[in-house]
């Protein structure tokens, strides 16, 4: 098969720890012919179809460093891939929206696209939550002060993050005495202009936030645990956690099990779920990642189911 990756630049890869690159080799090691593109270089014309501008045909060395060679560029109609695998890394932005557009008019010239671009569009990964309220801690989503202030009263100890965040990126932590909230809040909420999600503090971060990947709406039984390092409240590896990989609890295969399905029939192949103690915190859509962290500390190969479940939805 031909699989065609719109991601970030080949070159920005860190491979010993890329998920999208694992998938990569998996698929190479299985005689899949592998191709690249970024966002940027998707185009569509009128009478013509939705096309990857210089697409790289590419082949794997098995060096760390050199890690690909770039055998032939040539545009490539999506239509003409056996599949195309969105891998583009957050932040959704307005370009990530206007490429899943594209990629939906892909989808109606006979393009097989994972995720599925009107998936990746109505699930953004902190807001996807609010369709599970059974398995999440309290939650406000709110763009009034005031109601944040009533939260925190209420609660007495609260996380406020943006909803356009990744990789940890502007969540803060506020306590009983409420240091800070006021400054807080007119960083986050931009006076009102800014839409903020503010959560009840779980006291199992201590523990490790939890990344347990969906593949084909089967739960992956190894998850990985981010746990915060030297004082922080953040376990995102991007900002300094530390991943342990473990065995899924009772309590994650639940909310994995029962999520999973209804991802998967929306198309939805790969899925990310961040899971603290019980608590839902997020559903990662656009890229998620651990692939080679669980693989490595675990012994199961993430990338090899990955790559059966994408083979099993193109048979």
């Amino acid at each position: 098969m031909k699989l065609l990756f719109v991601a970030d630049p080949l070159d920005t890869f860190k491979t010993y720890k890329d998920s999208t690159f694992a998938m990569m080799r998996e698929a190479a090691r299985r005689g899949h012919a592998l191709v690249a593109c970024e966002p940027h270089h998707l185009v569509w014309l009128r009478d013509g179809r939705v096309t990857a501008r210089g697409a790289r045909h590419i082949t794997l060395t098995g060096d760390s460093h050199d890690w690909f060679k770039v055998e032939a560029t040539a545009d490539l109609a999506l239509a003409d891939a056996d599949a195309v695998l969105m891998r583009k890394d957050p932040p959704f932005d307005p370009e990530f929206f206007y490429a899943t557009h594209l990629l939906g008019q892909a989808e109606r010239e006979g393009a097989r696209v994972f995720n599925k671009p009107s998936a990746l569009r109505e699930h953004p990964e902190k807001l996807a939550i609010l369709e599970f309220p059974q398995f999440i801690a309290p939650t406000l989503v709110t763009r009034a002060p005031a109601e944040i202030r009533a939260f925190h009263a209420e609660h007495r100890d609260i996380i406020l993050k943006p909803l356009d965040g990744m990789g940890g990126m502007g969540i803060f932590r506020v306590k009983d005495d409420g240091l800070n909230l006021g400054a807080i809040i007119e960083t986050l909420n931009k006076d009102g202009a800014q839409t903020v999600m503010v959560q009840r503090f779980i006291p199992a971060i201590a523990e490790g936030d939890k990344r347990i990947l969906v593949i084909g709406g089967k739960p992956v039984p190894w998850c990985l645990a981010r746990i915060p390092q030297g004082g922080e409240v953040r376990g995102n590896l991007a900002a300094g956690g530390k991943g342990v990989a473990r065995k899924l609890s009772a309590r994650d295969f639940e909310i994995a099990e029962t999520l999973g399905p209804i991802l998967a029939a929306r198309g939805l192949l790969l899925v990310g779920l961040d899971v603290i103690g019980d608590h839902l915190t997020e559903i990662n859509v656009t890229s998620p990642t651990c692939f080679r962290e669980i693989t490595d500390q675990s012994g199961l190969d993430v990338a090899a189911l990955f790559i059966d479940a994408l083979e099993g939805a193109l048979a």
